[in-house]
């Protein structure tokens, strides 16, 4: 008998409920038993009655199919913590660090020193088989392509065996916001610089294709200058994993962030219901809302626009914006928020002691009967020095002779007809003399109606900023952005025409030289000026074919010297030609105007 105990049914101990049962298996063993035994012969019978059929064996039962296997969860990525380093440990046999400025939890940031250029730079550090390793690079190299120096420039990312770092530009004179809000709000000048200048910057890296996703007090450094520089760019958001869902979301998510910077430097409120970077959250109940509905004074235009960019619903029938360019827009059409004038200085006054009583006369003696009235007693008679006599008579008779002298003169150069005729003089009695050329001090300085920026092939630097190179006021300043390593505006080739402002006149008029007020030195500038018949301002320097002014190398100040013969023009160029080298970064350029003034 073949046994048959071998069927396919499996039991285990790891899953009891997917085993057959027992009885089951007993069943199934016996029926196999009974249809494996040879038949016995079957009785005789009456052949008229037919034979009982064979009693079948019951059939065997199909075998159970095997459960299938539960498809495993996936596995939670195992975060790889941050690389250990200590102040003094090189990295690259070049960077050494110096202070560990951040400690997150996969990443690392350090003040370094790179050893070979001398210079501080900061850098990220990052283990190369986190999950967001490579991530982290691509967008530290795509942040590197921009090339805009109002975002902290990534100068290398390296992926180093186990190892990945990211090196960035580090500037010592800045302070970033998270900083400047401990102190109390901002006042609405420097808010509104703040966020023109913020918005500016985002929105010209959208045109180029990039987003920040993460910009939060502590992305925005504001340098000694006034000048606001973005970090992080794209390379925040890789590091913490952030991703937009297309091109409109990364929008309105930069956008919203701007109007959160915004809400926080107007009301020293951070507008969600968390406290974050030192602020303290809005309650709960409340949403988002104006800055207006939250502290007092505030800047009506500034809270507008903070509601238009932060808020679902701005109110007051504004309109709602999603994107850093509308955003860019609204900012240039809202009244300027002038920067305000210094306040004078007092200098304390101290209570005065009184002085003690001076010392008596040598030759005094006491009056009786009035003691510390001393009374000065006659000195002796002294002889006059000769000497001293003589010589004060010989100066009153020098003066005298001085006097009749020049009286002389003067009487002798006026004329018969009574025209007064000046000294070496050729000009006859009664005939009219020449008009004699006005001095320096007699030019008249022209108005000027309107300025705009000098922007060949149409790539402006800072069009809204120009009226402050005419408003009369000297601390004020049309500045450019910071170029590269190259004094001819990074030896860009959109910007091969320089930079700089044209004036214009309202009318033709007569001009012989410009005076120039500048934010620093080291410019070198030149003065041009359209043809008389220009009816509009020319876009490149062949529309401007008369010169004012040679090229020079400039300070603080620029006047140039007096035609002898006035151009008729009505349109004049400020032409920076070469930027200045920024002293507290060895490898930026900048210009700029303070003030400009034409004169007939």
């Amino acid at each position: 008998m073949a046994d048959r105990s071998e069927a396919p049914v499996e039991t285990s101990t790891e899953s009891i409920d997917d085993a057959v049962p027992t009885d089951d298996v007993q069943m199934t063993d016996a029926a196999s038993n009974d249809t494996a035994s040879e038949p016995e012969p079957a009785p005789e019978s009456d052949p008229e009655t037919e034979p009982e059929p064979e009693a079948q064996a019951e059939p065997e039962p199909e075998p159970e199919p095997e459960p299938e296997p539960e498809p495993e969860a996936p596995a939670t990525p195992v975060l790889r913590p941050a690389p250990v380093h200590h102040s003094g440990d090189r990295i690259g046999n070049r960077y050494r660090l110096e202070e560990c400025v951040t400690q997150a939890g996969v990443f690392t940031s350090w003040r370094a020193v790179d050893e070979k250029l001398r210079r501080a730079v900061g850098i990220h550090l990052l283990a190369s088989g986190h999950q967001r390793a490579k991530d982290v690079v691509a967008a530290a190299r795509r942040a590197a392509l921009l090339g805009d120096p109002r975002f902290v420039q990534v100068l290398d990312a390296v992926e180093d065996g186990e190892l990945v770092y990211i090196i960035r530009e580090w500037l010592p004179d800045a302070t970033d916001l998270g900083a400047l809000l401990a102190e109390g709000p901002l006042e609405p000048y420097e808010a509104y610089q703040l966020v023109r200048q913020v918005t500016d910057s985002i929105a010209a890296a959208h045109r180029r294709g990039q987003s920040h996703l993460r910009l939060t007090p502590a992305c925005v450094l504001r340098s000694d200058s006034g000048q606001y520089r973005i970090n992080g760019i794209a390379m925040d958001a890789a590091l913490h994993g952030l991703k937009a869902e297309d091109r409109a979301d990364a929008e309105l998510q930069d956008t919203q962030a701007v109007g959160a910077l915004l809400f926080a430097a107007l009301t020293h409120r951070w507008p969600y219901p968390e406290d974050r970077y030192g602020l303290k959250g809005m309650p709960r109940s409340v949403g988002l809302v104006p800055p207006e509905q939250v502290k007092a004074g505030v800047h009506r235009g500034l809270s507008d626009l903070c509601a238009q960019a932060l808020c679902p619903e701005p109110g007051r029938h504004l309109e709602r914006l999603t994107s850093p360019e509308a955003l860019a827009k609204a900012i240039d059409l809202m009244p300027r928020i002038k920067q305000p004038a210094p306040e004078p200085l007092t200098i304390p006054e101290y209570p005065r002691s009184t002085p003690p009583p001076p010392p008596p006369h040598p030759h005094a003696t006491q009056i009786s009967g009035a003691p510390g009235r001393p009374v000065l007693t006659p000195l002796p008679r002294r002889r006059t020095n000769r000497a001293l006599r003589w010589s004060i008579s010989l100066v009153l008779l020098a003066a005298v002779g001085l006097g009749s002298w020049a009286s002389a003169e003067a009487l002798m150069a006026k004329s018969p007809a009574g025209q007064s005729v000046s000294r070496g003089s050729t000009a006859a009695v009664g005939q009219p003399t020449a008009k004699p050329k006005p001095s320096p001090s007699a030019a008249q300085a022209l108005q000027i109606v309107a300025a705009q920026e000098f922007s060949p092939l149409d790539v402006p630097i800072q069009p809204s900023e120009v009226n402050l190179a005419i408003d009369k006021n000297p601390s004020t300043a049309w500045l450019t952005d910071h170029f590269l390593n190259y004094a001819n505006f990074g030896n860009l080739s959109t910007r091969a025409q320089g930079s700089g402002i044209v004036v214009d006149l309202g009318s033709v008029q007569d001009v012989s030289s410009v005076n120039l007020v500048l934010p620093f030195s080291g410019q070198e500038i030149e003065v041009l000026a359209a043809p008389a018949s220009a009816a509009s301002a020319p876009t490149g320097l062949g529309g401007f074919p008369d010169r004012i002014s040679n090229p020079v190398t400039t300070g603080t100040t620029l006047d140039s010297t007096p035609l002898t013969v006035p151009i008729r023009t009505r349109f004049v160029l400020v032409h920076i030609i070469l930027l200045a080298a920024d002293p507290s970064h060895a490898t930026y350029y900048h210009g700029g105007i303070s003030e400009i003034q034409v004169l007939s």
